[in-house]
């Protein structure tokens, strides 16, 4: 397993179990695009990640890489997304890349498409050139 490290030395796993049963032989792995910068910043926290230049203050929209929890905060919006497809065995998701492992091509073509379906409806997108 991996950890993150917090403040408060508590503990905090992040990585999945990327074991899949042994009768699944399609897979592919999805990277999304973008990855923090599709979590948008609650209302009344943008003055958390605000910073100054010379032509002003500025609030940020979304989540940047290096804001601290931005990486836990991506993952528990993708596992809520995918929260039932996750718990049937059918994908694993770690952080932005989410890979599907089935026995037919045809449930492979299925939930390839239920996944990207979703993705679309939140506005994620994958990387097609990372897609394997």
């Amino acid at each position: 397993m991996i950890f993150e490290q917090l403040d408060n030395q508590e503990q905090l796993s992040i990585a999945p179990d990327f074991r899949f049963d042994r009768k699944k032989k399609m897979f592919i792995k999805m990277d999304l695009r973008w990855r923090y910068n599709n979590v948008r910043i609650k209302e009344g926290d943008k003055w958390k990640a605000a910073f100054l230049m010379a032509e002003g203050a500025f609030e940020l929209m979304v989540i940047f890489f290096g804001l601290k929890n931005s990486l836990v905060t991506f993952q528990a919006m993708i596992n809520d997304l995918l929260r039932d497809m996750i718990k049937t065995g059918d994908i694993v998701v770690f952080i932005d890349d989410v890979m599907v492992g089935m026995e037919t091509e045809e449930e492979h073509d299925d939930i390839v498409e239920e996944v990207l379906r979703r993705m679309a409806e939140n506005n994620l997108f994958v990387k097609l050139e990372k897609c394997v």
